[in-house]
């Protein structure tokens, strides 16, 4: 599966800030029966966005018309629960890029880069600050750069450096997901086995 190549997203965020998101709240169990990628965006965070009889809750950050944007701002500790891929699937189906906390379980963190979508891990100050130009301006906009590793916040400058494996920083700026990275290597395989 190849996925979008990410060099700088400059865009609006959408705050959620809630400790302990955990995947079953992320996309619940029950929309797990797909085969396919698609189509779990509409199932995001579904029993935060829907009622039991299926209408919207105003009240839930996604469904406020006032934002937008293709970074997701999450609390502490975003991904916990069980290993599903498919919580990655649904944020990036949903439309966006990048999720930004200050805590990422590990399961979670490389699901998102498996699949073309960039967890952005920074301070706990600076999560606060993030969230703080947001309530105060909600089309405040962030530039996340993946060369420079850096996430700034475009209103005052702020701007804070992020960690990423090199090999899945190659993969994210290319498109690439495993497969498409032996295959771009591929003389380099076919090289060393016939030296060998």
């Amino acid at each position: 599966m190849a996925i979008d190549k990410f060099t700088t997203l400059e865009s609006p965020a959408i705050p959620l800030p809630i400790e302990n998101v955990d995947t079953d709240q992320i996309i619940p169990a029950r929309f797990l029966k797909a085969t396919t990628r698609d189509g779990f965006g509409d199932n995001l965070f579904r029993d935060w966005r829907y009622d039991k009889t299926n209408n919207k809750i105003e009240s839930f950050i996604l469904n406020n018309p006032n934002y937008s944007g293709k970074i997701l701002v999450g609390g502490r500790n975003f991904g916990s629960g069980s290993s599903r891929e498919h919580a990655a699937w649904a944020i990036y189906d949903f439309g966006f890029k990048v999720v930004v906390s200050s805590f990422f379980a590990d399961i979670f963190k490389n699901n998102a880069l498996n699949n073309g979508l960039l967890p952005v891990q920074v301070s706990e100050d600076f999560l606060a600050k993030i969230f703080a130009a947001i309530e105060k301006d909600n089309k405040t906009n962030l530039k996340v750069d993946l060369e420079n590793q850096t996430i700034t916040l475009l209103a005052t400058g702020d701007s804070e450096k992020f960690d990423i494996n090199p090999y899945k920083k190659t993969c994210l700026t290319n498109g690439y997901d495993d497969i498409d990275f032996l295959l771009s290597i591929k003389d380099k395989i076919e090289a060393f086995e016939q030296a060998r």
